[in-house]
């Protein structure tokens, strides 16, 4: 059974991330030229973007096309949601999630603060559902937050989209006859971070502490490192079992092998960066020694580029 929907996942999930990540890259790449920021160029992908729902195992669903991925567990009286999107994809949104049931969606766990992820609370909350987050998250959406790796300023969410109900360690749902885990990430990609693991499908949302195929963004800023993401990943393989289905923060749905290669990827280029770094070597001489280039063919192609990737590292030791 989990080999069908791997394959089906490798083949619509990666077909889709492909073809939306690419006109990404262009628009990153465009951004990079005009000096602007690349939450601009990645709301008007969303804003273009059909959402595309694929189905995983026991009712849970991923929809792509609305920022990071989004995750949905049906039953007939409610839905459980992971992420909420962009906001402007509201009515796209609105109607894939009605694709799925008549049921309103009744709570949405944030797994972090990033706006791709949770700009989509207001409506949601004005719509029934409850909103869950980690404290930090929460304290980050309710005032003004720069990112300056992406140049841009995130102003609060309305009162009616910042979480609510808190979860500082693990919390636990039933819903229908799934039962649920939502479990605080010691600090990875921001120090606000949440997996979701839907136990009995085996579906296990991992947010952005994972980036399928492509190097991750790493928030520095809010609390991120390179080694917290090291060690996200580990604990990732600690709750995956051999047929888990791994739904990163972007990119298509993975198997733990594909966990394992992007944890290794993480720890050699951490170590080859901390060999340079530990050598005197500034920032700007550590990109100029390539530390990434054994991977920058397969995972350097999209938003994060090997030279992005390697200032994340460095600044993150």
């Amino acid at each position: 059974m989990y080999s069908s929907h791997t394959n089906l996942l490798g083949r619509n999930a990666r077909s889709a991330f492909g073809t939306a990540l690419i006109a990404s890259t262009f628009a990153w790449s465009a951004l990079a030229r005009a000096q602007d920021s690349p939450v601009i160029k990645i709301n008007a992908e969303a804003e273009r973007s059909e959402i595309k729902v694929t189905p995983l195992r026991g009712g849970v669903s991923m929809l792509e096309g609305s920022g990071g991925n989004i995750g949905v567990l049906v039953n007939p009286a409610d839905k459980f949601m992971v992420d909420a999107g962009i906001s402007i994809s509201k009515d796209k949104l609105s109607r894939a999630l009605a694709g799925l049931g008549p049921a309103k969606v009744s709570r949405v766990v944030n797994t972090h603060w990033h706006w791709d992820h949770t700009d989509g609370n207001p409506w949601l909350h004005d719509a029934g559902a409850e909103i869950i987050a980690h404290p930090r998250t929460a304290a980050y959406v309710a005032k003004t937050e720069r990112v300056d790796d992406w140049s841009y300023t995130f102003h609060p969410l309305a009162a009616s989209g910042q979480p609510k109900v808190l979860v500082s360690t693990r919390k636990q749902y039933t819903v229908g006859g799934e039962k649920i885990d939502v479990v605080a990430i010691p600090p990875a990609h921001t120090d606000g971070d949440l997996y979701v693991h839907f136990k009995n499908a085996d579906v296990l949302f991992v947010g952005d502490t994972y980036w399928n195929g492509i190097y991750p963004f790493i928030d520095n800023e809010h609390g991120g490192s390179i080694d917290g993401m090291i060690r996200a990943a580990d604990l990732s393989l600690k709750m995956a079992g051999p047929n888990t289905i791994i739904i990163p923060g972007h990119g298509p749905a993975a198997t733990r092998a594909e966990l394992e290669e992007y944890r290794a990827m993480l720890k050699t280029i951490r170590d080859n960066v901390a060999k340079l770094k530990g050598q005197g070597k500034d920032r700007d001489a550590v990109i100029a020694a390539k530390p990434s280039a054994d991977y920058d063919a397969k995972w350097g192609q999209f938003l994060i580029d090997p030279a992005f990737f390697t200032r994340l590292v460095y600044d993150g030791l």
